[in-house]
């Protein structure tokens, strides 16, 4: 396979070795000192060495600060280490956490105050007025599509609330998105992630708001997402699977700009008050979810389950998507995953207040996430 490059609106180089072309652009652009933003476990893996070794020429920091859900005091960090560095451009490297940090690294690097003062909703929310380092990112993971995203999300430390912050200034220069990166992710990994890419397709496309351009790169997205996941789980070094899995997450990133649903909206309840992974939340909420917005929208259901090439037409594609699930490892419900009972007060609160759930195709009160919540569980 050959590079390609196209723009959406990000310019990308997609394709195996992908990574290699990097130094070249920064070089171009006339940047000596990078900061590689990346997460406390690839930080030690030997994928961010040998990326490295295609540096030559550049003076190289690394910033592997990130773990877990990404928060404030680790955007901090990292612009920290941008400035103890004096670097001129920054390396977002690894999964949508790493990538979400580094987005705001450099707005935190050259802006005044709090990160999270620059959130949407802060009540005196700051511009991004002055220009950014130059931002380039590679995934390393096929999940959140955050390479091609405007927004990133951060925790508060305290609250573990989620955060966003949106601006067209966080897109990435450059995503140089190259799947020989993934191949070395677990089972495991590559199916929490890739039903993350799976919910932000199907989702984006059940938003009953109008966009019909995401529309139809969420329904192809989601096409090459379920004929290729099971694929990237149970074969990881399948690189025309993985191909696949990273471009129908970068397609689910682009189509998410028409925005989500209520899965999102349980989703980062489960994340701020269960420290679930977000792919994996994602991905225990769907069918629930699912099942009960159908009522609405069964045409779309219909097209789903014709791209998806499901037997049974629409009343099919939710038990279709639960045997997928099962399929790659994903099982249990929300019990079986530390939730309980008494978690599921602050879930309702917490997802109520989330943003996402007003595209849903039903409109969805604290009382529907009360019973999608004890549904799940």
């Amino acid at each position: 396979m050959s590079i390609t490059s196209f723009a959406f609106p990000t310019p990308i180089r997609f394709g195996p070795g992908a990574r290699k072309l990097v130094a070249a652009c920064l070089r171009d652009q006339g940047r000596k000192r990078p900061l590689i933003v990346t997460d406390r476990a690839l930080g030690a893996l030997p994928v961010l060495a040998e990326f490295r070794t295609h540096l030559d020429g550049l003076d190289v920091a690394v910033f592997s600060g990130v773990f877990g859900n990404p928060t404030c005091s680790q955007v901090m960090a990292g612009a920290q280490a941008f400035k103890d560095h004096a670097a001129d451009c920054v390396i977002g490297f690894g999964g949508g956490a790493a990538l979400d940090v580094a987005k705001l690294v450099g707005v935190a690097a050259t802006h005044p105050g709090d990160i999270l003062e620059y959130a949407w909703d802060h009540p005196r929310v700051r511009p991004i007025e002055r220009p950014l380092p130059f931002f380039v990112a590679l995934p390393t993971t096929a999940g959140t599509g955050s390479e091609v995203g405007r927004s990133s999300v951060v925790s508060e430390d305290d609250t573990h609330l989620k955060r966003v912050v949106f601006n067209p200034a966080l897109l990435a220069r450059m995503v140089f998105a190259d799947p020989e990166l993934t191949l070395g992710l677990p089972a495991h990994v590559t199916a929490a992630t890739g039903m993350d890419a799976l919910t932000h397709n199907i989702e984006s496309y059940l938003s009953p708001a109008y966009h019909p351009l995401c529309d139809g790169i969420a329904l192809e997205g989601t096409r090459i997402a379920a004929a290729a996941l099971l694929t990237a789980v149970r074969d990881g070094a399948n690189l025309a699977a993985r191909s696949d899995m990273m471009m129908a997450s970068m397609m689910g990133a682009i189509a998410f700009q028409k925005d989500l649903g209520a899965v999102h909206s349980c989703a980062h309840a489960l994340g701020a008050v269960c420290d679930l992974h977000h792919g994996l939340a994602n991905a225990l909420m769907i069918d629930t979810v699912l099942d009960w917005n159908f009522e609405a929208v069964p045409q779309k259901f219909e097209e789903l389950a014709h791209v998806c090439k499901v037997a049974g037409g629409a009343p099919a594609f939710v038990p279709w998507l639960r045997s997928l699930k099962a399929s790659v490892g994903i099982t249990g419900r929300l019990a079986d995953h530390g939730v309980t009972p008494a978690h599921i007060p602050r879930l309702v609160e917490i997802a109520t207040a989330d943003i996402c759930h007003q595209t849903n195709p039903r409109v969805c009160t604290a009382a529907d996430f009360q019973r999608l919540f004890q549904a799940a569980l």
